[in-house]
């Protein structure tokens, strides 16, 4: 079993490292200015998205977030994303998609402070607060949205439990995430069983996140090389996902995967 395998298979053990790798990563690229800390995706066939000239270099990135997203209609509505990272999927969608509030909840403080200064958008907001027990009371938004934080959570059910009350009758939920065949039975049971969510949609997207990976690969090499000690690029090349990485190769013959989901909150 490899090193990204036992983390992401090991709840104990994974929270303890995530709860230590995502601040230091956070102090350690702040410089750089990266926006996302999720994978990315390249669609074949797809109409291409239109973006800023500002927003070209998170393209693949950004096309991820647009994915998972699905065509709901963010227009006036009320969002939560949880597990934001460093802002950058929050920031797109308050910039173009008009809701009438957005708030990015993470984790890490660092993270948080980073989404601050660096994210100015009218309906912005962004604060610390934990997945497995967000500090909102019942029917608050319309819109919950996680892209690739899940498999740091100890309790993914509870977590889903947490997202259904908090979600309006009729709102979405929009995620994304990988997993290993351990985890995997749990993962799609607590999504498409719930008994106050309805599944909509299910993809596996292993093909589209690995074209991104390696769009990619380039930027983040450079990021892993600059920012971080030599002892740690091996391991963070791993968590980079850059084309030939162990993510990489898992992705590519199936023993990881990637897939997004659409659920939609039962009328009461």
């Amino acid at each position: 079993m490899g090193l990204i395998e036992e983390i992401l298979v090991r709840p104990k053990l994974r929270q303890k490292l995530w709860q230590w790798w995502y601040p230091f990563f956070t102090r350690r690229v702040r410089a750089q200015g990266i926006s996302f800390l999720n994978y990315s995706f390249e669609a074949e066939g797809e109409a291409r998205l239109e973006l800023r000239p500002e927003d070209e270099a998170d393209r693949p990135n950004i096309q991820l977030y647009h994915h998972v997203l699905g065509g709901v209609d963010l227009r006036g509505k009320r969002v939560l994303e949880v597990s934001c990272g460093h802002g950058g999927g929050a920031s797109y969608f308050a910039r173009y998609l008009g809701p009438a509030e957005y708030i990015g909840l993470d984790l890490n403080p660092e993270a948080i402070r980073y989404c601050q200064d660096k994210h100015r958008s009218e309906g912005l907001h962004f604060m610390v607060g934990d997945a497995q027990s967000l500090p909102f009371p019942e029917a608050s938004f319309d819109v919950v949205i996680n892209v690739e934080a899940s498999h740091c959570y100890p309790d993914f059910p509870g977590f889903v439990g947490q997202v259904a009350r908090v979600l309006r009758s009729g709102g979405w939920f929009c995620h994304a995430d990988m997993r290993y065949p351990n985890g995997l039975a749990e993962w799609v049971d607590a999504l498409a069983r719930h008994p106050q969510m309805r599944l909509d949609q299910m993809r596996l997207i292993n093909p589209e996140v690995m074209r991104g990976m390696e769009l990619n690969t380039p930027r983040y090499e450079a990021m892993v090389r600059q920012a971080l000690p030599r002892f740690l690029h091996g391991v963070a090349m791993d968590f980079a996902g850059v084309k030939g990485s162990r993510l990489y190769r898992d992705a590519a013959s199936g023993e990881m995967t990637y897939r997004s989901f659409r659920l939609q909150r039962r009328h009461a």
